[in-house]
């Protein structure tokens, strides 16, 4: 037969744990790095549509300001659970797996995972990243949906509309309560 033998390296089922790990490590960082960018994106959008409304002096733009934080905070909400669940995951299954693959003890691999959590000021952020969420992606467009239904441009259409996004940002705010009580907010 007198061929080439090609050099094949190992597979293991380490080898393939690690790899997947490099994988949702990276998705995981550019799911942050787009999460950010949103919250940066809305306070621009709204700036905008503020601006917008002021200059041309009609109170009915303010309810596009609803709409926007609707679509890019479900985003937002959308990438953080995709964040946590992949640190979820690295904990819980790829981390514990490869520690038992190794023989070495479950805290050894991936411990920056397990380690951050435990920051004596973590609580504190989490407490203020919800404020800025809910704030950001409630507090401030119902304040719009209240200016509008104090203006004199409220028509039976227009006053419909901003039911219908009052009551989705309600639903919106769900999850970030949800988060904030799986992390411990509001104190108590």
């Amino acid at each position: 037969m007198g061929g080439v033998v090609a050099d094949v390296e190992e597979v293991t089922e380490s080898k393939i744990l690690l790899a997947e790990y490099d994988r949702i490590k990276e998705e995981q960082k550019a799911r942050i790095g787009f999460r950010d960018n949103l919250l940066y994106f809305t306070l621009a959008a709204s700036t905008a549509v503020l601006a917008i409304t002021f200059q041309n002096r009609r109170a009915q733009l303010l309810l596009v300001l609803p709409a926007i934080c609707l679509v890019l905070g479900w985003t937002y909400l959308t990438n953080d659970e995709k964040i946590s669940a992949i640190g979820r995951y690295i904990r819980d299954h790829l981390g514990p797996r490869l520690a038992e693959l190794s023989g070495t003890s479950r805290g050894a691999i991936f411990g920056w995972e397990v380690y951050h959590r435990g920051d004596a000021s973590r609580a504190t952020r989490k407490r203020l990243q919800t404020s800025i969420d809910l704030f950001t992606y409630l507090v401030f467009p119902m304040t719009c949906v209240i200016a509008f239904w104090t203006s004199r441009a409220v028509h039976p259409l227009l006053l419909i509309v901003s039911i219908m996004e009052t009551l989705a940002l309600e639903a919106v705010s769900q999850p970030i309560m949800e988060r904030a009580g799986r992390t411990g907010f509001p104190p108590g």
